[in-house]
């Protein structure tokens, strides 16, 4: 295989990961947005406020731009 090949293959691939990351958020962020009753909301913010800000930022965000 020559370089090009390989470089071409590597872009292809990291291109479908993007897709399906996106896909994956979008999926969590109309999971998330379902959570709309104030009881709903307290749950899901209780979980995310277990974890690591760091790592809950994404989810606190999604969580954010559905708030009733």
């Amino acid at each position: 295989m020559n370089s090009l090949t390989t470089r071409l293959r590597l872009l292809r691939q990291a291109f479908a990961t993007d897709r399906e990351g996106r896909a994956t958020r979008r999926r969590l962020e109309r999971e998330l947005a379902g959570y709309s009753t104030p009881a709903q909301r307290l749950d899901i913010e209780a979980i995310v406020g277990r974890h690591n800000v760091d790592d809950a930022r994404d989810v606190q965000r999604m969580l954010d731009r559905h708030a009733v």
